[in-house]
């Protein structure tokens, strides 16, 4: 006979972690997210914060892929 002996699976329970702990970060999350949208979808076009082309060049590619008009 064997010594092992079997016991039932312990149903998994899930983790919790309180609003406190995630909301700083969905906050900090969201809003980087609107800054990198407003970024490759704005910026250089009327509402502009910085000057030149070069940022434009850039994101050109990127405006394209979103479906962003640029010309």
């Amino acid at each position: 006979m064997s010594d092992l002996a079997i016991t039932p699976k312990a149903i998994p329970q899930p983790i919790t972690i309180p609003v406190r702990q995630w909301a700083p970060w969905a906050i900090f999350s969201g809003v980087l997210m609107l800054f990198l949208l407003y970024v490759v979808g704005c910026e250089q076009g009327a509402t502009s914060l910085i000057g030149g082309t070069v940022l434009h060049e850039w994101m050109h590619d990127a405006r394209h892929l979103l479906g962003f008009p640029c010309h």
